[in-house]
């Protein structure tokens, strides 16, 4: 179906009574060209990419659980491209401008939100440090502004500004970032990718692969049977590490657990996503008024999708420090995501060196601001072999040639290990 004000009025004529599915829900067949294991927004996106941009129709999306019950149903939904190292800049950016069309592309509603973004400093060397980045962001032609205190407290008054400890000096914002719905953007892509023919397999858990004399992988293994494919591609988020090891790879990769939490509704308060400079915690305002927001890894190796008490506990203590009135909300609810963490914070697309496996991993905390670029990327290296020029540098031999990308230090830090 094809979305627009003549369907919804031919529809609303029925009572709504004669919507068709979404997208199909097929058995899966003996081979294809492409299987692509994870149907969360970055294995859904490839496998459009592949299809619209590269006419490979022949494609499978294999998911264990449904379509959006991993990470990309489990973050804050903050779109971004405020990079500062060559890398991460254009292909951030490039993600960046996806998002800007991704509605009239999907034909979908993902409720994409440009509100903004307002990364706060608290000292002189911070301020520096975020110039420098806005410098560097609009070398590359992306929006950024260095704000003063004064511009931010007019913008949000209702910042603890008077904070002894952490007073609030000013902020680089990105006019451009902001929001979009987790759940619309997997059912967008999904919705796009049926109509080229790809299957969406469902309650399909990949349990090995493979492999013909040489070596090189021929399908995967799964829990509904054998499926062939030419090429396998992995977007497993945090089971990275699991599923590579089924082909006998170990990646340069950890899994944490990364906590979110969501108050009760409240009337608008935040103007778009604020990010608190002296702690690690973030915030936005959903649709439906409650604050959405996170910070910190629970600190420990895991593939549980929950968190501890401690982590919630600096979490809202960091909320506090930035806007003491919050104490006065309730927690709604939290829950946690699988992170894949690579060694410097920065994402791998890349071949590996088992033939025909590719490999999509190593988000951090930047998965869901990727999901348009990382498919465009990895679906050009899905059926070309070579790699996007905006994604050049996420091979996975880089920690081999010392060629890491540290944007910020926010790998999983095996200096401490």
């Amino acid at each position: 179906m094809k979305y627009s004000i003549f369907s919804l009025a031919r529809a609303a004529l029925s009572g709504h009574r004669n919507w068709s599915r979404t997208w199909r829900d097929p058995q899966p067949k003996s081979h294809y060209d492409v299987v692509i294991i994870g149907g969360g927004g970055h294995g859904l996106a490839t496998a459009y990419f592949l299809a619209h941009t590269y006419g490979i129709r022949n494609v499978a999306v294999l998911e264990k659980g449904w379509i959006g019950s991993g990470n990309a149903g489990r973050n804050t939904t903050i779109i971004r491209s405020n990079y500062m190292l060559p890398g991460n800049t254009g292909f951030y950016e490039l993600s960046m401008k996806l998002w800007e069309r991704m509605e009239q592309d999907l034909n979908y509603n993902t409720m994409v939100s440009q509100r903004g973004i307002v990364n706060l400093y608290h000292s002189d060397a911070q301020r520096d440090a975020f110039a420098r980045r806005g410098n560097v962001m609009r070398i590359n032609g992306i929006d950024a502004e260095l704000l003063d205190q004064a511009q931010i407290r007019r913008m949000m008054p209702f910042l603890n500004f008077e904070n002894a400890r952490f007073p609030i000096q000013g902020g680089l914002w990105q006019p451009r970032g902001g929001t979009a719905r987790h759940d619309a953007v997997v059912w967008g892509y999904a919705h796009a990718a049926d109509k080229y023919g790809v299957d969406i397999i469902q309650n399909c858990e990949v349990t090995g692969f493979t492999h013909d004399q040489n070596g090189k992988i021929t399908g995967v293994e799964t829990s509904r049977g054998k499926i062939g494919a030419g090429k396998v591609g992995m977007a497993v988020a945090g089971s990275s590490s699991r599923v590579a090891a089924m082909a006998g790879l170990r990646l340069p990769i950890e899994s944490h657990v990364l906590q979110a939490f969501v108050s009760e509704a409240i009337k608008p308060l935040l103007p778009g996503v604020v990010t608190f400079g002296a702690g690690h915690f973030y915030v936005s305002q959903s649709d439906k008024g409650g604050l959405v927001f996170g910070g910190d890894l629970d600190g420990y190796n895991s593939y549980a999708q929950r968190g501890n008490m401690p982590v919630m506990e600096d979490v809202c203590e960091g909320g506090m420090a930035l806007m003491p009135m919050i104490g006065r909300v309730r927690l709604l609810r939290q829950w946690g995501g699988i992170m894949d963490m690579s060694m410097d914070g920065t994402p791998i697309i890349d071949r590996t060196p088992v033939d025909g496996l590719y490999l999509n991993a190593g988000w951090c905390y930047g998965g869901f601001k990727a999901t348009p670029g990382s498919g465009l990327v990895f679906a050009q290296l899905l059926a070309t072999d070579t790699p996007h020029e905006e994604a050049k540098r996420f091979r996975l031999d880089r920690f081999q040639r010392g060629a890491m990308i540290d944007e910020k230090g926010q790998g999983a830090q095996p200096n401490l290990h």
